[in-house]
């Protein structure tokens, strides 16, 4: 049946009815009066989500790009930085250091386990002459599901006193409680297409009056993606380039009905999803990738041993219109994720799991008793 794709990815993420209708919308001039109000309200609603006084910038990119330009925006050629890899996206923020001349020192993890943060507390204590110019952390590691100690990692930054403290949120932003002001984030970058609920196209950029401060002497190449040029351009309620405007319409709309929400329900929904997932994978007799102990909200990985992931997939896909995401590098064909973010509800996982069962039994798996995915994710959804 034609146009009923169900996402269950970690992004692009479903979009609700409320944004669709704003993105069928005609345009409005980006120079108006009318496009200047409603860019202050999103501006407002932005600070609050992330939780922080400090400015959230807009730029026309994805995640990656807005990573980028936190990075780029407040070190030098040469400048020593800590990157954790423990992943795809740990992997390319070390690439991308290395693409302006930075000196990296990765800290790894096997793929599926969690940064170490006393790894990360030696380096920094080491440092006496704080050479250490920033961290760089993924906090919710889209490609294997782990969420990263963030909170204690940033501590030990903290009391380094000199080093920045570089966030990628774009899974974990609308998802997860991630307070920058509270636990004193200087770089948090988020893309629009997951927590945000709307599509690709957006990138966002919160920057702490610390970062301004290493702005100011930062002397790595920038143009499109100099966060002064937007930061002034905000600051009157308008952007220095010309935006995708009806993603900033729907954008509107979507962090009304997150406010309507409000930061704990939508933290809690997440969670919810993510215990019902793992509860409904372990129902199947299915490992995870991930323990309990670090698992995201956004996204939950699983590693077949006697089926193949790719055929789940391909199954998920032909008979039940549902997109389920792949292994990525060394773990394509071996995993495969199943993405709970944003306007993700109940039904939704219900709906999943259960295509989920059937895919399983067409393989030839018998491992689990019929129904018991869905009544494990149901017993979650009932205590809660």
């Amino acid at each position: 049946m034609d146009d009923k794709l169900m996402l269950m990815i970690p992004g692009p993420t479903p979009v609700p009815e409320a944004a669709l209708l704003a993105l069928a919308k005609h345009p409005i001039g980006h120079r108006t009066s009318e496009f200047s109000n409603l860019l202050a309200e999103v501006t407002q609603n932005l600070k609050w989500l992330h939780q922080t006084e400090s400015d959230v910038l807009m730029l026309t990119t994805s995640g990656t790009g807005a990573v980028e330009a936190g990075i780029i925006n407040f070190l030098s050629p040469g400048d020593r930085v800590l990157i954790g890899c423990n992943g795809k996206f740990g992997d390319r923020w070390a690439e991308v250091a290395q693409a302006y001349s930075l000196q990296v020192e990765k800290i790894t993890a096997e793929w599926g386990q969690p940064l170490d943060p006393q790894l990360f507390q030696e380096k920094l204590e080491a440092d006496t002459e704080k050479q250490i110019k920033a961290v760089i952390i993924t906090h919710s590691e889209t490609s294997t599901g782990v969420l990263n100690d963030l909170e204690t990692i940033n501590r030990y930054v903290k009391q380094h006193g000199e080093a920045l403290m570089i966030v990628d949120a774009v899974t974990s932003l609308g998802a997860v409680n991630l307070p920058m002001d509270t636990w004193g984030l200087d770089v948090v970058a988020s893309g629009s297409q997951k927590g945000y609920m709307i599509p690709p196209g957006l990138g966002f950029v919160a920057v702490s009056p610390k970062a301004w401060e290493a702005y100011k002497t930062a002397k790595l190449p920038r143009y499109y993606l100099d966060l002064g040029k937007y930061r002034k351009a905000t600051a009157k309620n308008t952007t220095p380039f010309t935006p995708p405007v009806n993603l900033i319409v729907a954008l509107h709309a979507t962090l009304r009905m997150m406010q309507a929400e409000g930061l704990e329900s939508i933290f809690t929904r997440h969670q919810r999803l993510m215990n019902a997932t793992r509860a409904a994978i372990k129902g199947l007799n299915l490992p995870l990738l991930t323990a309990d102990s670090c698992a995201s909200h956004a996204i939950t990985a699983v590693a077949p041993s006697s089926v193949e992931a790719e055929q789940i997939r391909a199954i998920m896909k032909k008979q039940f219109d549902i997109a389920l995401a792949g292994g990525q590098d060394h773990l394509k064909g071996k995993i495969f994720r199943i993405g709970h973010l944003g306007f993700v509800s109940e039904r939704d996982i219900l709906s999943a799991i259960a295509s989920l069962e059937v895919a399983l039994r067409e393989l030839g798996y018998e491992g689990f008793t019929p129904g018991s995915g869905v009544a494990a994710a149901a017993r979650v959804f009932a205590q809660s």
